[in-house]
């Protein structure tokens, strides 16, 4: 992970926020690359869910609702941590973790005991609300207490009626958003695993409601996930699902299993599966005094869906993504022996092609940028780069996941071609001028 976070902050993927200042604790802005890269997953995304399925339509809710939302939902009464606070230096831990011995390390030499002093004296348990707080208006009372929105998905069940008033859908379909959800985690860590404000793609879909259909869905959904992953071009073999224990299941479920992968620092959830029943509208109705169930024209009936929630984080598939394709050659491959290459999949590596002059003179820049021009034209982010030897820019765009490298040379003034060189084989072939664009949408479609 340390070598990962390096590449990330270097090449312009992931930097620490507010780092000018001295930082801030676990929050990151995305570069140039990871904002291009990050886009590129929410593309695919939006692409597979929405844009290719009729039973799927999109929506961009509000991040801050009327505070009722979250009274209604639970999460005001019960989305909390418990925790405990040291009583000599004041640090303040989860329970489960300090049960768990996760924090082990710095002064601690055994569970249960503080890692920042040692002391084994801690208050009692306390439960501690994960959502952001904030105010309203110009007067900070009561009145005025709003919360950034801790999911996304709320903000769908809110406009279920909206949506089926105006788009003409019923069960079964989902409704789609990616946005940012934002949680006041004690222990956020591991890179861009675990922060306090994350973005999240998530569905609800909404279904007939029997436990044989949520069952039928919950399976399907599952497998939508694993094969979306391995679209990403992240390895079968790392991927797993883990279904939750009982003890484990949120309030609403009666169901919940996740996708897992194997980062460096272990096992951990990439998305998950949820069965929330009917509980949310059945929530926001009793809240709200509003009919929120479906009447079905065909047959008469009235009622209210259950919910099947497919939800994945996207910060955490870019990770999974980053980590899955670092490859530091071990001299066997035509490389240098630690040289990296990330071996992104085309569709997520944020520049597709890079473009080079052989030389600077003799008019080859002019027709690597016209190259440039056109790629762009046609969608596909393109870098040009004519700074240094050839070899020496190839392991620049290796490191940075690009695909594939075109080359203008002095034979490109006689054949009208150039060299096209591609990242992972290193083989190198002749592409006509004319050929170039149609060539690299097909490889990447």
């Amino acid at each position: 992970m340390g070598k990962i976070i390096s590449l990330c902050k270097r090449r312009g993927f992931v930097y620490p926020a507010s780092e000018i200042y001295g930082g801030f604790a676990n929050a990151f802005d995305f570069g140039p690359l990871g904002a291009q890269m990050k886009k590129n997953i929410k593309d695919l995304w939006w692409r597979r869910f929405v844009i290719e399925r009729d039973d799927i339509v999109g929506l961009d809710s509000a991040i801050i609702q009327n505070p009722k939302t979250w009274e209604a939902s639970g999460h005001i009464g019960s989305f909390s941590d418990p925790l405990i606070e040291c009583i000599e230096c004041h640090s303040r831990y989860r329970v489960d973790h300090m049960d768990e011995g996760k924090f082990i390390g710095g002064k601690a030499k055994e569970k249960n005991q503080c890692p920042t002093c040692g002391s084994k004296t801690f208050t009692e348990p306390k439960e501690f609300n994960l959502m952001f707080k904030t105010y309203v208006g110009v007067t900070e009372d009561s009145a005025s207490v709003a919360y950034l929105r801790p999911e996304t998905a709320q903000g769908i069940f809110l406009n279920f009626k909206n949506v089926i008033q105006s788009n003409r859908v019923k069960p079964p379909f989902g409704i789609a958003q990616i946005g940012k959800a934002f949680r006041n985690e004690i222990t956020p860590g591991n890179f861009i695993f675990r922060t306090r404000e994350f973005e999240q793609g998530e569905i609800e879909f909404f279904i007939q409601p029997s436990n044989e259909e949520s069952q039928k869905w919950y399976k399907i959904w599952l497998d939508e996930w694993m094969d979306f992953f391995k679209d990403l071009g992240i390895k079968k073999e790392k991927l797993s699902i883990r279904e939750h224990a009982k003890e484990e299941l949120s309030h609403y479920s009666s169901g919940t299993s996740d996708v897992e992968y194997g980062f460096p620092f272990g096992i951990s959830e990439l998305a998950g599966v949820a069965q929330r029943t009917d509980f949310d509208l059945t929530q926001h109705e009793k809240y709200s005094k509003q009919d929120l169930k479906f009447f079905d024209e065909a047959t008469g009936e009235k009622y209210v869906p259950y919910v099947v929630e497919p939800t994945m984080g996207i910060d955490r598939a870019m990770l999974a993504c980053l980590v899955d394709a670092y490859d530091e050659s071990d001299g066997s491959d035509g490389r240098e022996a630690g040289e990296v290459t990330l071996r992104l999949d085309p569709k997520v590596a944020p520049i597709k092609v890079a473009v080079f002059p052989l030389v600077k003179k003799e008019g080859l820049p002019e027709i690597a940028k016209k190259i440039v021009v056109d790629l762009r034209k046609a969608g596909i982010m393109t870098f040009y780069d004519e700074s240094g030897s050839v070899g020496r820019r190839y392991r620049r765009q290796d490191e940075i996941g690009t695909p594939w490298c075109i080359t203008v040379d002095f034979d490109s003034l006689k054949d009208n071609s150039v060299t096209l060189r591609d990242r992972d084989s290193m083989k190198q072939e002749r592409v006509a001028l004319r050929d170039i664009d149609s060539y690299i949408s097909s490889k990447l479609s």
